[in-house]
């Protein structure tokens, strides 16, 4: 990977990192069904005119079986449980638990579709997941019965992922910017019903809570797509893959700058250990990110 193609890279981290930052201030206000309804809204649309700009439209007819279960595991329900656990955890601790996402889809892959995997692999999901244990026995999480669902939605969130990204395997071959696109709309398909039957905010939003909602939906998801994307098609889906260990950095700076989440040794130590088993279960290895030129992992 390039000079260029890490600094998109950065970016992407901030961004995403981000996106914890905005539900955390957003969700108390708007409720989780709300602020993702209108985060996907938002992403969607923003992605609609990016792809009138450029001229791609949705290849709906054929596909859109395709979109919705894209949309159910890799959208809908991975954001409207973030929001749910945000409620109650910090942007650190939720940018940790969305690290394990990789972890996951190695797991699902060897359980269920039975791929062969070396054992670093396994020592990486065992790691990720003793972090995982590791963060819920020395912190404050199980304190309340509200703390100990909002964990176990922080760990379906990437569970989620961890799905669709095994889906993608056997899924119809379809552009990477159609899915993004076309898993938003899905998104909205699913989340509209539940906002149809959820409470409306019940105080004025605050300019602070509006900008969230638009960044969320705009900059994280859709802006965030793009980038995300393209590193896919420069240097292949396992350098891309490394803003899954970037992330967390950001979140717990956002977190700790404009919230003021407090940092433990519990969350760094669980964190690290989280991240070095994420890095050892993709096979992130540090000197794909030095140098110039593209990745050797290019059509992976």
């Amino acid at each position: 990977m390039n000079a260029s193609g890490f600094a998109r890279l950065l970016l992407l981290s901030a961004i995403w990192g981000a996106s914890f930052l905005f539900m955390r201030i957003a969700v108390p206000v708007l409720g989780p069904v709300w602020l993702i309804f209108f985060r996907v809204l938002l992403a969607a649309c923003f992605l609609w005119i990016v792809g009138k700009w450029l001229g791609r439209n949705l290849p709906i007819a054929g596909q859109w079986r395709h979109f919705l279960k894209l949309a159910f595991f890799s959208s809908a329900l991975p954001f409207l449980l973030f929001a749910f656990a945000a409620r109650d955890l910090t942007a650190s601790l939720l940018s940790i638990l969305n690290a394990t996402a990789p972890i996951w889809a190695a797991l699902i892959s060897a359980v269920w579709f039975k791929v062969q995997t070396p054992s670093v692999k396994w020592m990486g999901m065992l790691l990720g997941l003793a972090g995982v244990g590791w963060l819920v026995g020395q912190g404050p999480l199980m304190t309340s019965a509200s703390m100990g669902w909002a964990l176990a939605a922080g760990l379906a969130a990437p569970f989620c992922y961890g799905v669709a990204s095994n889906y993608l395997r056997y899924a119809p071959k379809v552009g990477a910017f159609a899915n993004a696109h076309g898993g938003m709309w899905g998104a909205c398909i699913f989340l509209l019903p539940l906002a149809g039957v959820a409470p409306m905010p019940s105080e004025a939003l605050s300019l602070s809570v509006v900008l969230s909602v638009v960044l969320l939906g705009v900059l994280c998801s859709g802006v965030a797509y793009l980038i995300y994307f393209r590193l896919i098609d420069e240097f292949g889906a396992t350098s891309a893959l490394t803003v899954t260990l970037l992330t967390p950095a950001f979140a717990t700076l956002w977190g700790a700058w404009f919230l003021g989440e407090p940092i433990g040794w519990s969350t760094l130590s669980g964190g690290a250990l989280v991240l070095l088993g994420t890095a050892l279960t993709t096979g992130f290895d540090p000197r794909t990110m030095i140098g110039r030129g593209t990745s050797p992992d290019k059509n992976t």
